[in-house]
């Protein structure tokens, strides 16, 4: 197996163009356990570490650019005040030790239905940025970046360079069942994202289909339902409105049984999981209009 370590960008398409099976690898959280337990065995291996850019992130115009090597744990210590649903999915991730080497760009690349960066990507509306030396740069909305188990909108000869977001203007939670309590992959998850000034909502599931997807349905129920101008009583949401949102997400899913859950378990979690979100950011919103009046 070759082993390649590029230090610029344009040497990694390079050397991506000239080996389109070379396998990425940035934290290898992922990566080597596949090769360790002899899962896959690559003709070569594209270290990225030394690509000092990936590392980086920024805030143009609004707008943030997250370098694919930029780790979980400087998600959480640097964007948690700005993308707090994708610190809170970060802080779940394996170990600290895995928080400081993974990356969100290592969890697209694997595009496990599992990884727990895919729902609040979804929910917040997140851009893909993606390159190839012979056609450039592509950037793919994060809910067409997903096409099956493992599979994703890549080119054989294309990178991910970085991931593009808008700051949260609204509160965002995520919400992850396993079957312990740490460094545990998920059975299935939950993300939520209210967008104020758009009166819109976003939402992500996990684990509970072939790809990370969006519960649209859901998503136009309680856009059309939320008193946005001036929040619900103290009381809370109507009962009648956690309970449809909690179904519409559960039949967005399309889970299967395996070892870690059956199908039903799935649905059933992540109607509680929706409805748990739901209450958590709408409090929040109401406690922020409450404070700005």
């Amino acid at each position: 197996m070759a082993f390649l370590r590029p230090t610029t960008w344009p040497e990694a398409l390079a050397a991506k163009a000239e080996l389109p099976g070379a396998v990425p690898i940035q934290g290898g959280t992922d990566v080597m356990v596949e090769i360790n337990f002899d899962v896959r065995r690559p003709e070569a291996l594209l270290d990225l570490t030394r690509v000092a850019e990936l590392a980086r992130w920024s805030e143009t115009g609004g707008r943030l650019r997250v370098g694919a090597g930029v780790p979980y744990s400087r998600v959480i210590g640097e964007l948690g005040d700005r993308l707090p649903g994708l610190a809170q999915a970060s802080r779940t991730v394996g170990s600290p030790q895995i928080r400081n080497r993974g990356t969100v760009g290592g969890n697209l690349g694997a595009a496990s239905p599992a990884g727990d960066s895919h729902p609040p990507l979804l929910a917040g509306g997140a851009v893909i940025e993606v390159e190839s030396a012979a056609r450039g740069v592509r950037m793919i909305p994060a809910e067409e970046f997903y096409l099956g188990v493992k599979r994703s909108a890549l080119e054989p000869d294309e990178l991910i360079r970085a991931f593009h977001a808008e700051p949260a203007t609204g509160p965002q939670y995520f919400s992850k069942v396993g079957t312990r309590n740490a460094m545990v992959i998920a059975v299935c998850s939950f993300a939520l994202a209210l967008h104020p000034a758009e009166r819109r909502v976003g939402t992500g599931i996990g684990s509970a289909a072939p790809t990370p997807l969006r519960a649209r349905a859901a998503e136009e129920f309680l856009a059309a339902e939320l008193d946005w101008a001036a929040g619900l009583a103290p009381a809370g949401l109507a009962p009648g409105v956690l309970a449809r949102f909690g179904e519409l997400v559960s039949e967005a899913a399309a889970p299967i049984d395996d070892v870690r859950g059956t199908a039903g378990y799935r649905r059933h979690a992540l109607a509680v999981m929706a409805r748990r979100t739901l209450t958590w950011a709408w409090n929040d919103y109401r406690k922020a209009r409450e404070q700005c009046a």
